[in-house]
């Protein structure tokens, strides 16, 4: 990938500032990313396969915090949400209070660099941010590396990882993963056709840690 700015901290720290503020301004929770169908996607997969309410649940890169809120509409109990934007933490809370969800923990936390309590998770979410350490202009191939490497630490043994990507095919993601996790299941997403080829502009895999 060509390095990008929407793969630095100063980015994002500025983007979520601009939301925190519109937040405070009119309420707007700001962007939902990959948009409404992606949670609706995640939440379903939980659901089809049973996966207890009260497990242990991380969003990788949490943003404004709004999947983990949808998440708690649908009964799951033990939730936490991380950024390395302070901003985006915050308007993460306000959302959070707004929507009156005492029980979604928030934290501060870069993932390539995880404090350690933050570990022994049954399930982990991703939705855009391993594309954005993707596009990082400093060393993206070493950052994906400590993400999988941080991965393996956060997630408990057989646990599930939920990814959601507009960067990476099928088998990029396979090949980037290889190493500690096993694909459980790949999740429908919507199609485009270009040129007489039918393609996938989103790839949503689920992940089982060996």
């Amino acid at each position: 990938f060509s390095p990008s700015v929407l793969g630095t901290r100063e980015h994002w720290d500025a983007a979520y500032e601009r939301e925190l503020q519109t937040f405070q301004d009119i309420g707007d929770t700001g962007e939902i990313w990959f948009g409404e169908e992606s949670m609706v996607r995640i939440i379903r997969w939980l659901e089809k396969h049973k996966v207890p309410l009260d497990s242990s649940v991380l969003d990788i890169g949490t943003g404004n915090g709004v999947l983990l809120v949808e998440l708690a509409k649908s009964g799951y109990v033990n939730l936490t949400g991380i950024d390395y934007s302070p901003s985006a933490i915050q308007l993460s809370e306000k959302i959070r209070e707004k929507e009156g969800m005492s029980n979604i923990k928030l934290k501060v936390e870069d993932f390539l660099a995880p404090s350690a309590e933050l570990s022994g998770f049954d399930i982990c979410i991703d939705k855009g941010t391993f594309d954005a350490i993707s596009l990082d202009p400093g060393d993206a191939v070493g950052k994906r590396k400590l993400y999988v490497g941080s991965l393996g630490r956060v997630l408990k043994p057989e646990g599930f990882f939920l990814i959601t990507s507009c960067n990476w095919t099928k088998e990029e993601l396979l090949n980037e993963f290889r190493e500690g996790f096993e694909i459980l299941e790949e999740l429908p997403t919507p199609k485009f056709c270009f040129g007489g080829r039918i393609g996938n502009s989103v790839t949503a895999l689920v992940f089982q840690r060996k």
